[in-house]
Order: C-alpha cells, then structure tokens, then sequence
C-alpha cells in the first residue's frame, strides 16, 4: 500500500488530546476527519484488536464517490508493553438504497519500532437496516486468519448492541505441544454494549477450541485462550 507519514499521524495525535475534539472539515468533494475514535465502520468491526494506550487516533479522508483512504493507530507505544502500531487502509463503499449497502477494502499494519514483518488484510461486507455482516482475510508472518463479523446494530433491545466475531487461524508452521502438535485453531467473541450516563459499558465473553496445555499454541484475537468474560467500562472526554 503506501508508508505511513508517521510526523502527520503524530501531529493529530497530539492535537486531538490537547483539544479534545473530533475535527471535520469539507474539502471540495472530499470528507476529512482527525479523531481518536476509528471513523470507519466495517474495518474498525473486521481488524485485528490491540492494546489501546492513552495516546491514540486517526485520519480518515473520503470522496463522494464512496472511496476513501485513512490511517489509525490504535497504540502509540507510550506505555509500558505497548508498541507503535499504525494501521493504513483503503476501501469503498456505497449504498444501494436507503436499506442496504457494501463495502470493500484492505489493511495494512505496520509496526516501525518493533522488527516483525507487516500484515496486510482484505475486508469487505453488508449493511442491512443499521446491521453488519462482514468476512476479511488476514495474511500475517506466522498465520492465515479468516473471519466472519456481525454487529447487530439496526435492532438494539433495550439499548443493548451485539456484535459477535469468528476467527479461524492457520498456523505456517504447527506448534508442539504436549500430546502433539497444533497446525490451526478457531476462537470467538459475543460482546453485548450499552451506555449509560456518558461511559460505555461492554460485555464480552471469548473462548477458543483450544484448552490446558494447548493453550501454549494460542495466538489468535482474544486476550486468553481460555474462555474469559470481561467488563469494561470507558469514558471519552472529548
């Protein structure tokens, strides 16, 4: 794809805490905006997931075509154990009428300060009444990852939104473990999400096939290779 302007991304970051703000502007036919949310819908449901420090942001530039280039950094590696991660996408997308759309695209993530090699990743899905329903294909240095992506968002009983991911993971190389060797592994994740009084709450339960000394072959999107419910409350202040 293209290098990340790592001075301009760095500038943003600094500036959207300071003013703690989403800034957006029209440029012509095209749409800008600085922020430290991601701005885009199908990608933010179908990356990878990581650490999120206290610094982090993003740039998202669209045209009325439906095509649009960005870049997010979900960690700026200011913190003990995070690493600088900058994540550079294209796409398009486009409704077919007020009820049902599509978008395609492809991420590539980089890691300047860490020596591992870059990833990229194919996405692409449906939006349907408010819902989405997506797949992407993910290439990394050790592991072909293929997931399926659905986030219920068009039908929230009681204000409660649903979002649920399935990953399949093919190992380049299998793993030994005790008993013998692992050569792929599925993992998953339901996450119920609601606000309440300006914090947004998740639930999210994650598990995986894999269990007791298998685990030691896990690296795929959840936290743990065990199954985990986790709870997580945040609040943004601008």
């Amino acid at each position: 794809m293209f290098k990340p302007p790592l001075i301009l991304l760095g500038t943003l970051l600094s500036c959207s805490l300071a003013h703690a703000q989403v800034f957006q502007r029209e440029l012509g036919e095209f749409d800008l905006k600085l922020g430290t949310t991601p701005s885009r819908s199908m990608a933010q449901g179908l990356v990878k997931p990581a650490t999120v420090g206290s610094f982090h942001g993003g740039l998202d530039l669209s045209h009325d075509s439906g095509f649009y280039v960005g870049q997010w950094s979900p960690s700026m590696g200011l913190s003990s154990g995070n690493n600088l991660e900058v994540d550079s996408y294209m796409g398009f997308k486009q409704p077919f009428d007020q009820t049902l759309g599509y978008e395609v695209g492809m991420i590539h993530y980089s890691y300047p300060k860490v020596d591992t090699l870059d990833s990229q990743e194919l996405f692409g899905g449906l939006t349907f009444l408010g819902s989405r329903f997506g797949a992407a294909f993910s290439n990394d240095p050790d592991k072909q990852n293929s997931t399926l992506f659905a986030d219920l968002g068009g039908n929230k009983p009681f204000g409660i939104g649903v979002s649920m991911k399935y990953t399949s993971h093919q190992l380049n190389a299998p793993i030994s473990v005790d008993g013998g060797y692992i050569g792929s592994f599925t993992d998953w994740s339901v996450q119920l999400s609601r606000p309440l009084m300006g914090i947004d709450l998740d639930l999210i339960y994650s598990d995986s096939n894999l269990s007791g000394s298998d685990c030691s072959a896990y690296s795929g999107h959840n936290s743990q290779c065990d199954g985990l419910v986790t709870l997580r409350a945040e609040r943004s202040f601008y």
